[in-house]
């Protein structure tokens, strides 16, 4: 931003910043812009060459924060909620991430790895809010609190700070906080840390401690950059913050193709009367910028500018409303965003739904951004714009038919990065028959029916993909589980274990593991097999699950998808490099084990690629989870007066998303064996498994290739199961699952592939 480009100048710094010690700040509470935070904290530059999520920051939040409380303060996050309503670049950001990762993919090819790590680390990716789950689990998970503003982080903040029983006594984000009328705020916080010194051993590698008689805070007033701009006025300084470009505002026009300083801009607007009116109606137009083009800058300046002043927050007493509201335009909602019901806000503001489908629905536009790789290939296009669109409309509806007849009748337009001229519409109301509400209904599974099915087949979780499939193998329970809601009513569902385990339930017959009936369909028996030689892991379930969605979809295969793309296996021959880039695909699927420091090892576009796949895949089914969820508290199911909202969050599947970092190792460890005289001797293997832990610093290798290779031996069974009849109890069920494993596009041929890859891993594993 310009603006902070001029107060970190050398010239200005030491007149518009300020420091003071941290412990100026003890027993205050500060408020933390997360999105400010996770900017300046997601420093792991090759995160945007695997995505996922971090493997260090979760440990140097937890320090950061403790050496905080060490001192006497406490933090609350701010989190952003719902999307403001002026947007006119939506797929910019997306796209100019994708082009600097294309970029330093090409340059990591020519062997330049220190230049290729800068320009990860400069790509933008992932954004701050791509990380706001892995940030809300952390602080979660130690007992730190957080809130989830209707709309923008900032305007929450000003809101806490300015409430008469200071609810916050500083905030901690960036400069876009003087627009919301905020007088100081905090802009860095340097914690100095020293060596730990062992008397004996001298300095322990990697051990230090905290210094807080050296460590600052530095901040900013409003009135000081007011003196240094000029003694311009506060109005003017708004203007000029605006213009200069926000995220609440692009930059004017005439400056986008120009080098431009925060001074420029004051004395630009001061020079037509101070009014920006005057600015975008009288500045000279040319063939570029066309005088329209001002006219609809000035449009979106007077929307920006009301948003501010009347941004909408959630109270001290749980309301939503805008501040000012007595003076606030009718057309609000143009300004900010739709309105939705104050009991959504409840949710999202405590972290149990994410805001991606309330976006869609207030907004009433789906926008799909390119993935980190760009999204190039052809299939990964036909997934994001035709596969998974039945999965979204079936969230929206649920979603919609649980509030305001309005949303039911509302006509959503889904945009893609890759074709901004085409627009898909679909009616909410008119497109899905019978609703995913009606057929969801009869769920409705007291506690004590599931404790007494929970002790016949052993101690599973419930709420567990695992429970929701075993427990309905007893065909009498299935039955039982039939459960519509009285009319007369009946007691709600109280324990959060007893309500994920029917939003479950509700997921899997969307996604139809489970029949109208309740029974287990052809792919459920295929999916409770595979899930019952697994124990009861969350990250196994959500792999497991995930690569039975993905043959589903016919995309768990070796088949080239990404021709353009570098780090496809190139060792071998052709059935040396299918089996090598089938396994380590399959291996995209889990985690790598590694230390809680940054990833150093090698890279591959090909496998991002493939991971944009999965977490498409993943995303639209954890929407289908939360709206399942959600679509239970909006009917009244469950009873609403509980604080345990992040935990449902938290126990409902497919929240966390891995990285592709485990297939670059696998694919890396296999197309090794190529270049050995002998690749299946017992000598090489003793040899690569040597060799193979210096590959990638930090990282236990032996390990993760257990991992990656309990994960091969899951989906080989689990097609084995499929086709050879492994422990399948009936001949009608052995006919379904060939039947459907047929309607959905797995032949013959490609198990008997599966097969030889198996036969050739085993000789190198």
């Amino acid at each position: 931003l310009a603006f902070d480009a001029w107060a970190a100048h050398s010239a200005n710094r030491d007149r518009v910043e300020k420091s003071t010690p941290i412990s100026a700040l003890s027993d205050s509470t500060i408020g933390v812009d997360a999105a400010y935070y996770l900017e300046g904290h997601a420093k792991e530059p090759l995160l945007s060459a695997l995505g996922g999520f971090p493997l260090a920051l979760e440990s140097s939040i937890i320090r950061e924060i403790s050496d905080w409380q060490a001192v006497g303060i406490t933090l609350h996050f701010v989190f952003n909620g719902l999307d403001n309503a002026i947007n006119d670049d939506p797929f910019g950001p997306s796209l100019a991430s994708a082009r600097a990762i294309a970029l330093a993919f090409d340059t990591y090819d020519r062997y330049q790895p220190s230049q290729a790590i800068e320009l990860f680390r400069k790509s933008g990716t992932p954004t701050s809010a791509a990380l706001s789950g892995f940030l809300k689990r952390v602080l979660h998970k130690h007992g730190l609190p957080f809130t989830v503003a209707p709309y923008s982080a900032l305007a929450q903040l000003a809101y806490f700070e300015k409430h008469p029983g200071r609810f916050i006594d500083a905030i901690y984000g960036p400069s876009e906080l003087f627009l919301y009328g905020v007088d100081k705020l905090i802009t860095r916080i340097n914690l100095v840390y020293q060596p730990y010194v062992d008397p004996k051993l001298g300095n322990t590698k990697n051990s230090s401690h905290f210094i807080p008689e050296q460590s600052e805070v530095h901040w900013m007033d409003r009135q000081t950059c007011l003196e240094e701009l000029g003694r311009i006025s506060p109005d003017l300084f708004i203007d000029s913050l605006l213009l200069a470009g926000s995220k609440a505002l692009g930059p004017f026009p005439a400056f986008k193709e120009n080098g431009y300083t925060i001074r420029d801009v004051v004395n630009l607007i001061a020079s037509y009367g101070r009014s920006v009116v005057n600015l975008c109606n009288q500045f000279p137009e040319d063939k570029q910028v066309p005088r329209a083009i001002f006219l609809n800058y000035l449009d979106q300046f007077k929307r920006a500018l009301t948003g501010i002043r009347h941004h909408v927050v959630i109270t001290t007493e749980g309301d939503i409303e805008a501040l000012n509201k007595g003076t606030a335009p009718s057309d609000l909602h143009d300004c900010v965003g739709q309105r939705l019901p104050e009991e959504l806000n409840l949710y999202l503001s405590r972290g149990m739904v994410q805001p991606r489908v309330l976006n869609w629905l207030a907004s009433g536009t789906i926008l799909v951004p390119a993935p980190y790789d760009g999204g190039d290939s052809p299939i990964y296009q036909n997934l994001v714009q035709s596969q998974l669109e039945p999965m979204r409309q079936q969230a929206l509806s649920l979603l919609a038919d649980s509030i305001h007849r309005y949303y039911q009748r509302k006509e959503i337009t889904t945009k893609y990065w890759f074709d901004m001229s085409y627009e898909a519409k679909f009616n909410i109301k008119d497109h899905l028959l019978p609703s995913p509400k009606e057929s969801l209904s009869t769920w409705n599974v007291k506690e004590d029916a599931m404790l007494d099915r929970r002790e016949s087949i052993g101690d599973i979780p419930l709420g567990s993909l695992s429970f929701a499939l075993r427990s309905l193998q007893d065909v009498g329970f299935a039955k039982a589980t039939i459960t519509p809601r009285s009319k007369d009513g009946q007691e709600t569902l109280r324990r959060r274990e007893v309500i994920c385990a029917n939003a479950v339930w509700r997921f899997l017959q969307l996604r139809g593991y489970i029949d109208g009936q309740h029974q287990l369909t052809a792919w459920g028996k295929v999916l409770d097999r595979v899930l019952s030689g697994l124990g009861h892991s969350s990250d196994r379930e959500r792999s497991t699950l995930l690569a039975v969605e993905l043959l589903r979809l016919d995309l768990l295969k070796a088949d080239t998808m990404f021709s353009s793309y570098s780090g496809a296996p190139f060792r071998g021959d052709d059935i040396d490099k299918r089996n090598c880039m089938l396994i380590s695909r399959v291996a995209c699927l889990g985690s790598v084990v590694h230390q809680p420091v940054g990833y150093s090892g090698p890279l591959s576009r090909h496998l991002l690629a493939y991971h944009a796949i999965i977490a498409a895949v993943q995303t639209a089914l954890r929407d289908l989870v939360e709206m399942s969820v959600v679509t239970m508290f909006l009917e009244g199911y469950v009873d609403r007066d509980r604080d345990d909202w992040m935990e449902i969050a938290l126990t409902l599947p497919l929240f966390d998303e891995d990285s592709c970092a485990l297939g670059v190792v696998t694919l890396t460890y296999l197309d090794e064996f190529s270049m050995r005289p002998d690749p299946t001797s017992e000598a090489t293997r003793v040899e690569m498994r040597q060799c193979a832990q210096g590959w990638v610093k930090h990282c236990d290798f032996d390990a993760s290739q257990r991992h990656a290779f309990q994960l091969w031996d899951v989906v080989s069974a689990m097609l084995d199961s499929m086709w050879n009849h492994v422990s399948l109890t009936t001949t009608t069920q052995i006919y379904d699952a060939v039947k459907q494993a047929n309607a959905d596009g797995i032949a013959v041929e490609e198990v008997q592939m599966w097969d030889d890859v198996d036969q050739w891993l085993s000789q190198r594993r």
